[in-house]
């Protein structure tokens, strides 16, 4: 149903336990109320996620932050403040209202308010914080339309709210700032560089090999169904394959591809970041054998775009 006139339905979904799907700045989030362990093990089960990987909480406003957690650590406020609302996850010690399912048993809850008035709105309308990772099943490509979430969940899910779009195209950043210096546990739709002009040097540490410390950091991850490598467009398959392309800034001179997407003819990385999901499920839906995906320039938003084609291609190799 359209996200504007979605929300008290939507919302009261959430306070019986049910699963919505609902579009945030970042991704769409496949969202249960967070107080409610059975309601927040249906998103494990939808989405067969593993129960050590934790999930988001999201809250309507920064305010309600305190509320939840008591007190907050200055670092941590300081980037609420500065960041909020925004494609930044905090972490935080998890408070006992939280049931431990949400944090996969850490003691730790990964936190954020996102920068989405319908997903605000849903959120502040069901009266609860509202457990979200991304809508889709677990691995494969992040949604960004809400065709995406249907494909890909189907009836696992009880409302999905079409609100377009989503603006940023990829995940939060997650930022764990309890300690002396801030450490980048997921690179995301927050530049590194934005939030290093805000508090100092940061320490970037993406990635999980054992359990996860942070949501969406295991070194195989955002996958296609169809296997992706990253490579150039030279040369040109020449064995008779269906190959797909993905192009940062422009489709390649040379045939042989079977479809092509290119994520910014004027080469701007927030635009490449906002269709790159958009443009691996076309790919996906294409019927080719292989994706071969173009690395993007490794600086601001570019390196959490690199940082996801690389997770794609570990599913593969």
């Amino acid at each position: 149903m359209p996200a504007d006139s979605g929300i008290a339905e939507a919302a009261a979904v959430l306070r019986a336990g049910g699963l919505v799907a609902f579009p945030t700045e970042t991704v769409y989030g496949l969202g249960a109320n967070a107080l409610d362990a059975r309601a927040a093990a249906r998103i494990f089960e939808a989405k067969a996620r593993p129960s050590f990987d934790p999930l988001i909480t999201h809250l309507a406003d920064a305010a309600d932050l305190p509320a939840l957690v008591g007190a907050v650590p200055p670092a941590v406020a300081a980037l609420v403040e500065r960041f909020w609302p925004g494609p930044l996850t905090l972490i935080v010690d998890r408070p006992a209202a939280i049931p431990p399912i949400v944090t996969s048993g850490l003691d730790t809850m990964a936190v954020r308010v996102p920068d989405e008035a319908a997903a605000r709105a849903l959120i502040a309308a069901a009266g609860v914080p509202v457990a979200a990772p991304s809508a889709n099943r677990f691995g494969q490509l992040s949604p960004t339309r809400a065709e995406h979430v249907v494909a890909g969940l189907g009836a696992a899910v009880d409302v999905v709210l079409d609100g377009g779009p989503t603006r940023c195209g990829i995940e939060s950043t997650i930022v764990d700032a309890r300690g002396d210096r801030p450490v980048v546990l997921r690179l995301g739709a927050l530049p590194v560089e934005a939030l290093v002009e805000a508090v100092g040097p940061v320490t970037v540490r993406p990635g999980s090999s054992g359990q996860p410390v942070a949501p969406g950091t295991l070194a195989a991850h955002y996958a296609p169904r169809t296997p992706l490598r990253l490579g150039t467009a030279e040369p040109a398959p020449g064995d008779g394959g269906r190959r797909g392309f993905l192009a940062f800034r422009e489709a390649p001179q040379a045939g042989g591809w079977a479809a092509v997407e290119v994520l910014s003819p004027e080469g701007d990385l927030t635009a490449a970041a906002a269709r790159l999901f958009d443009a691996l499920h076309r790919l996906d839906a294409a019927g080719v054998t292989e994706i071969v995906a173009e690395p993007v320039p490794d600086v601001g938003v570019g390196r959490a775009i690199n940082d996801r084609l690389r997770r794609a291609a570990a599913t593969w190799h």
